[in-house]
């Protein structure tokens, strides 16, 4: 390669990332997600739905999802799970507890990020109300950054509106 083709090259590859950064939307508004941008893509697609605060029904969630995407061989494909999560629910989402409801109760453990990240790996994403962040007095800043957390306008509104475009509900409990 010459060294006209190359600086044409490398001209042409940064201008159009130059034009690729400016389209893309920041990081926060690609996060936040209005109800029409929720789709249906796959022909099973399932929510399931986290208003309770408690570990071990948490724990037991994450063990049925699991299980559920084992029987469609982990495929995202196939199959998309979405937990939505609002009242208490959002606890596991946010990067500490001080200043909340939850901030003198035992620690989340750890495990139990770890084990979301996992599924997220498989399409899973989990969908945060943002009227609870505003009833409770809590910054959106405050919800995990992980890119499979997104904020939907309302939990229970989300909820409904899967429902409607198809997907089945489930809730551990």
């Amino acid at each position: 390669m010459t060294d006209i083709d190359r600086r044409h090259l490398i001209g042409a590859l940064a201008a159009g990332s130059a034009a690729l950064a400016a389209a893309l939307p920041t990081a926060a508004a690609g996060r936040e997600l209005k109800l029409t941008d929720l789709k249906k893509d796959t022909d099973i697609a399932c929510l399931y739905h986290c208003d309770f605060g408690d570990d071990r029904r948490y724990d037991a969630m994450l063990r049925n999802i699991n299980n559920h995407l084992s029987a469609h061989d982990f495929d995202p494909m196939g199959i998309k799970i979405v937990i939505v999560a609002h009242g208490p629910g959002i606890k596991y989402q946010l990067t500490d507890l001080a200043g909340t409801p939850w901030e003198k109760a035992p620690a989340i453990e750890p495990e139990l990020e770890k084990r979301v990240a996992g599924l997220a790996q498989y399409g899973v994403e989990v969908y945060l109300c943002r009227i609870t962040f505003e009833r409770m007095g809590l910054d959106l800043a405050r919800a995990k950054t992980a890119p499979y957390i997104k904020i939907v306008p309302s939990g229970v509104a989300t909820v409904a509106y899967l429902q409607s475009k198809g997907y089945g509900y489930l809730k551990v409990g």
